[in-house]
């Protein structure tokens, strides 16, 4: 019998795995995957399989909850162990550069002095030789970068340990994602796929279209024994067909925390992807895969975090996708990895980097990198950028997670780009201490006090109103709260009315509301449409 065309069901998760662990971007780039797999992945394990009550007393502890504590109950205390032997394992030369690395950090500090360089090289850890070049910055301190594209070619670019889970969830609920390593369990299925194997479109490609299960799980090498999970991922039932926006207006949706769709009846633009894919029922009305076009025009990544940049989206994205901005740099530097090349090794072909300033046209549409302040605990982080969009006149301006240190920056950039019609911004004013994210990249462990200091912190009310008045939106947009509930994965955040952020965001809508400006801190959804606005000499002709 002629098998029969099916679609991928709405509430299959498509999660990416490295090693097990749920993959971030800097579990993509070589170098800091490996500090990772070392610093992060397999220290947590040893502590858990130490003391796994603790564990399961921590993840009890909302305030806790983002720690690294395996939320397995203290149990799987097997699994577990057999994961460790297979990092160790598996991961053995990667484990090896992170202790390169290590050791070119102590190297550097000890002998590096203010003279040449040039004779240090021999002293580079084998593994690294080739890889890296030694520089001092205008202090005399000692450094080193890497040759980041070169990496990628090597050993030390593991697409071996790349895979995926597929699985039918029914809630947001999943443990904290840089924390809980995805282990066996009946009804989800792992396929040892890179991250780049068109297969991947295919499957995607099924949500809306429908094709043949049984060629697609032949391409990702499905076996017998996975085939009835495999089967059971799919459905005759055919989705709601995605209606293109075709007004004269500019449309934008919300699709919680930073994920925003900027919509005319010839383009659609999508800032930091991160979308709630899953068709089951939530109290918390929000748009979905389903409300995205067909054709996404161009992808906006404002910076690396993984609250903005989730490949579970954007893997399913993959097949819709037409063009991908990202922020530009080549700086080889470990804390600050280059996404042009990132994306581009993990499948997405059209990938544009953008300067600071830089502007990218097309029909009545540009889009232009700004600069991007704060949230990076202070680190040499260039791989940042804000946008504006600006459609037929009306300007929208994506402030991410922007911490104004000096006002005169933005000044300056208004200056260019004038006043703005809509503001969007975060407002995670207190932020998690440098080590949450950065610390396995670290050379040593800073002091409490100092890690406490730098933190990876949006505005509050102050620095944002700064902003407001500077750039004088008539409405202003309270975003990447990280609050929706399919978000806590991610950011591990559970805030209350007393949070200081709640608090600090509350009060600059309040201001901006005294003062007759539109604005609202978004959650869950929200739609709205904007008038374009006419040209110059449309105006003189209408006089």
């Amino acid at each position: 019998m002629e098998e029969k065309k099916k679609y991928l069901k709405p509430n299959v998760v498509i999660e990416p795995l490295y090693g097990r662990w749920y993959a971030w971007s800097h579990l993509i780039s070589p170098a800091t995957a490996a500090m990772n797999i070392t610093d992060r992945h397999i220290s947590i394990i040893e502590s858990y399989l130490a003391a796994p009550e603790i564990h399961a007393q921590s993840v009890l502890n909302p305030k806790m909850r983002g720690g690294p504590f395996m939320d397995f109950k203290g149990g799987k205390l097997p699994e577990v162990r057999k994961l460790l032997e297979d990092t160790l394992r598996l991961q053995a030369r990667q484990v090896e550069f992170s202790k390169a690395i290590k050791s070119l950090d102590k190297m550097l500090l000890t002998e590096a002095k203010g003279f040449g360089l040039e004779e240090l090289y021999e002293k580079v850890p084998a593994i690294l030789r080739g890889y890296v070049e030694l520089f001092y910055d205008r202090n005399n301190n000692a450094g080193f970068r890497f040759f980041e594209s070169l990496l990628y070619q090597s050993e030390y670019y593991d697409k071996r340990s790349q895979s995926i889970a597929l699985w039918i969830t029914n809630n947001d609920h999943r443990p904290f994602c840089l924390s809980t390593p995805r282990l066996d369990e009946p009804d989800i299925l792992h396929l040892n796929t890179p991250f780049d194997d068109p297969a991947l479109d295919e499957l995607a490609e099924m949500r809306r279209t429908a094709g043949l299960p049984s060629l697609l799980g032949k391409r990702l090498g499905v076996t017998e024994s996975q085939k009835p999970v495999f089967d059971n991922l799919f459905t005759e039932e055919a989705p709601p067909k995605y209606a293109r926006y075709s007004g004269d207006k500019i449309r934008m949706r919300y699709f919680g925390h930073a994920c925003i769709l900027i919509e005319t009846n010839g383009v659609s633009i999508l800032a930091d992807p991160l979308v709630s894919y899953y068709g089951y029922h939530s109290d918390v009305e929000h748009f979905s895969e389903m409300d995205l076009p067909d054709v996404i025009d161009y992808v906006l990544i404002t910076h690396n975090h993984q609250d903005h940049i989730l490949f579970e989206t954007l893997l399913s994205l993959r097949p819709r996708i037409r063009n991908v901005i990202v922020p530009r740099t080549c700086s080889g530097k470990l804390q600050d990895p280059d996404l042009k090349l990132m994306f581009k090794n993990i499948g997405f072909n059209n990938v544009i980097a953008v300067d600071e300033m830089e502007s990218i046209e097309f029909a009545d549409t540009t889009i232009t990198g700004l600069p991007f302040t704060g949230e990076h605990s202070d680190l040499d982080i260039l791989t940042k950028t804000c946008y504006l969009v600006e459609v037929s006149g009306f300007k929208l301006l994506f402030l991410a997670d922007s911490r104004i240190m000096e006002p005169r920056l933005y000044q300056h950039i208004k200056r260019q780009i004038g006043n703005v019609d809509v503001m969007f911004l975060g407002m995670e004013c207190d932020g998690a201490p440098l080590s949450w994210l950065y610390g396995p990249l670290m050379p040593k462990r800073l002091a409490r006090d100092q890690d406490g200091s730098r933190r990876l912190a949006g505005s509050d009310c102050a620095k944002g109103m700064s902003l407001v008045e500077i750039f004088s939106p008539r409405e202003v947009y309270v975003y990447a709260m990280g609050q929706e509930p399919w978000l806590e994965f991610i950011s591990s955040i559970k805030y209350t009315d007393e949070s200081n952020p709640i608090v600090q965001s509350n009060r600059l809508v309040n201001l901006c509301q005294n003062r007759g400006i539109i604005a609202e801190r978004l959650f869950g959804e929200k739609e709205l449409l904007y008038h374009r606005k006419p040209k110059a000499t449309e105006v003189l002709e209408a006089r």
